[in-house]
């Protein structure tokens, strides 16, 4: 069975190789609509609109309502011809902090801010994920729990077992590290079994799964987003934020073009500003992992320091 595993998965790894190699992923992604130009904040619409948000008096600028609204329903895509305001970016953010020594008190700051400007989710570590569930309760902001991080380098068990402590104790999202050691000595049974088996431990709930795309070549990127998707991710994600580099356009094209529009892509390491957000989901990212979260929904510069290089 492992061979007949193997197997499979070499010839998934292979396929999306040479389906995708050559493309110019310079373009994927970036084609705007023949309608309308992204615009952000400092750019009004020409138009006032009303929100259709029943209680909802008119808006001076478009506001975050419409893009949550967008999320709420399971909108696969954000157009960035949706993108009138920063605001609207916020329901797409995933308001992230995993530095070790976050204290309970940054969590409250964390969770305080989710729920003030309207983030998706917030992001921390497995042994946090208790808190900030009861902290967000009664609002729409979720916890997602990091699993095998940063390294990825844990036993499938244990990142299985650490998938289903987060979940008992309120993760309604899980973002897995792909094993990059297997991957890169080319065992591609194991990296999809592994992947699989977070999948299978968390559902219904989605799992993303982090790739560390700075450490990987094009062909390893192209191949862990195949495996991704074969193994049944809901999104693959950029970086950790906690190792080299971190998420740049070109490489959310090309996670994009690999896994096509049925399952999401992340943006997350290096996403400091409006400008940075913009850019990220104009190359086809349809969630976005930050610290510097409050910065790109209110244009403000951000904060030094935070968690690794989100």
């Amino acid at each position: 069975m492992a061979d007949q595993l193997d197997e499979l998965a070499t010839i998934i790894a292979e396929k999306a190789l040479q389906r995708l190699r050559g493309q110019d992923f310079a373009r994927i992604g970036r084609e705007e609509p023949a309608c309308a130009t992204p615009r952000l904040v400092g750019t009004p619409a020409e138009t006032p609109k009303e929100c259709n948000t029943e209680g909802c008096a008119p808006c001076e600028e478009y506001q975050v309502c419409s893009a949550r609204e967008l999320y709420n329903v399971g909108t696969a895509r954000l157009s960035p011809s949706a993108l009138r305001t920063s605001r609207d970016l916020a329901p797409y953010i995933d308001h992230t902090l995993l530095k070790p020594d976050a204290t309970r008190d940054d969590l409250v700051k964390l969770c305080d801010e989710a729920r003030k400007y309207g983030f998706a989710t917030v992001c921390v570590n497995s042994s946090n994920v208790a808190l900030c569930s009861r902290l967000l309760q009664g609002s729409s902001v979720k916890p997602i729990a990091v699993v095998g991080f940063p390294l990825g380098a844990a036993t499938t068990g244990a990142k299985v077992f650490e998938t289903r402590e987060a979940i008992r104790a309120g993760a309604a999202e899980i973002d897995m590290v792909i094993n990059i050691g297997q991957l890169k000595a080319r065992n591609y049974g194991f990296v999809e079994c592994d992947i699989r088996e977070v999948v299978q431990a968390a559902k219904p709930r989605p799992v993303k799964v982090i790739l560390e795309t700075g450490a990987l070549t094009r062909d390893e990127k192209v191949i862990a987003c195949a495996l991704s998707k074969a193994a049944g991710a809901a999104f693959v994600k950029t970086s950790t934020g906690f190792g080299p580099g971190g998420a740049t356009a070109e490489d959310i094209a090309l996670m994009r073009g690999v896994v096509g529009d049925d399952v999401g892509v992340k943006a997350s390491g290096g996403v400091r500003t409006t400008a940075d957000a913009q850019k990220m989901v104009e190359a086809g990212a349809n969630r976005l992992g930050a610290s510097a979260s409050v910065a790109i929904v209110t244009g403000l510069q951000p904060v030094a320091g935070g968690a690794g290089k989100y």
